[in-house]
């Protein structure tokens, strides 16, 4: 008897032990509201939409302390709807992020696998899409990804320690494909300041080769078809899926004084050598072979706390987009995209909060379908004229 019980109380401190030395998390968010569409193809559309101001999901987060302040880490997260139980993410089982790897207290850390870029990771938190607005506050179409519409899958991901304020992040993905190593190949890098006073800053880039070919950056939910990705077809840019190489540069900054928080974002994209992937044969002869096309996107915005419990913030973004060479001769005009938001959080508690925000958005020129230019507020249905609003009223929990 004597033997079992210290066996048993051993047993119990090798446990606890362990208990101490590693941890599996379970969290996640549970976000819904009512989605009002004004112009959804030239109609008014009600009705419930999932993950708009914080998106749904529920995730397994994992820790292993290995000694000498080694660490191996992984995160697992899985997006769904709310109002019809389906994964989202094109039915990814983990399509938000799944990684594991390696963390040093000294050297940083370095993971593999589903992740987010350096650019949403650094500059991504600046604009007011990332912060109050929901991914209806993202610049059209999202065509920067600072609001992290793109996941890069095989990534290698190098995150340092903060060192007087500053963290930097690089991220390289193979494209795993046999005899071509620069095709889906995607690589970022980005930098932030905050060293807790009122100035932070941050700079991003991202470069991808053939985009919207299957298992590109714009096309990487595992589906087998060379298309771009169905829930990112946004007029803004996917006529230029064509494109050999995608690029986004952004700037942020942000500066507080007492209960106010300012706010500015730049970004430019470029969709280069328009042609130069054939996968979608439709549209390779409309612009002319190798023809480029940019995007300058600016956002001004601002954040009042009210109270502990209580924010609120409006925004302005101007995106306008190049000529473009067409295959017939000649250029095509550019576009424009005027966006004004507002929105406000209310915490009901430390999990629980509601919110309202309203998007609206103007548009002018030719779009990339080579058509008059449609408002196309992000991942809801485009307008069917030049103007549209997007009106969200939501509640979100955390656990």
């Amino acid at each position: 008897m004597k033997k079992s019980l210290l066996a048993l109380a051993a047993l119990s401190t090798i446990a606890g032990g362990a208990q101490a030395q590693s941890s599996v998390t379970l969290y996640g968010i549970v976000d819904d509201g009512l989605l009002i569409n004004t112009n959804s193809g030239g109609k008014r559309q009600y009705y419930m939409a999932t993950s708009v101001g914080a998106s749904s999901r529920w995730g397994l987060l994992g820790r292993e302390d290995l000694g000498g302040g080694l660490a191996a880490v992984f995160d697992v997260q899985n997006g769904f709807d709310v109002n019809s139980g389906a994964a989202m993410q094109s039915g990814l089982l983990f399509g938000r992020v799944a990684y594991v790897g390696l963390s040093s207290v000294q050297y940083g850390r370095v993971t593999l696998g589903r992740q987010y870029d350096a650019l949403v990771d650094s500059v991504g938190l600046m604009i007011s899409g990332d912060q109050w607005a929901g991914y209806i506050g993202a610049h059209p179409g999202d065509l920067d990804n600072l609001n992290n519409a793109f996941r890069s899958n095989n990534t290698i991901k190098y995150t340092s320690n903060k060192m007087s304020g500053v963290t930097t992040v690089a991220t390289y993905s193979l494209g795993n494909t046999a005899g071509n190593l620069t095709k889906n190949q995607i690589w970022s890098l980005g930098a932030k300041y905050d060293n807790g006073g009122p100035l932070v800053g941050a700079i991003g880039y991202i470069n991808a080769r053939t985009p919207a070919a299957s298992g590109g950056l714009m096309n990487n939910s595992g589906t087998a078809n060379d298309t771009l990705s169905t829930n990112v077809a946004s007029p803004v840019y996917s006529g230029y899926q064509t494109a050999n190489t995608y690029q986004s540069l952004a700037l942020g900054g942000a500066y507080t004084i007492g209960k106010s928080t300012f706010g500015l974002t730049y970004s430019n994209v470029r969709f280069d050598n328009l042609g130069g992937w054939k996968g979608n044969a439709s549209l390779v002869n409309r612009y002319a072979s190798g023809a480029n096309v940019s995007f300058n996107s600016a956002e001004v915005n601002y954040r009042y706390q009210f109270t502990p419990a209580l924010v609120a913030g409006v925004a302005f973004n101007y995106t306008q987009g190049s000529t473009v060479d067409l295959a017939s001769g000649g250029k095509q005009e550019g576009v424009k995209y005027f966006q004004y938001q507002t929105g406000a959080q209310y915490w009901l508690s430390k999990r629980t909060d509601i919110y309202g925000i309203v998007v609206y958005q103007h548009a002018s020129g030719t779009d990339s379908t080579g058509k008059p230019a449609r408002a196309a507020i992000q991942a809801i249905t485009a307008s069917a004229n030049a103007n549209q609003a997007a009106i969200r009223l939501g509640i979100a929990h955390r656990f």
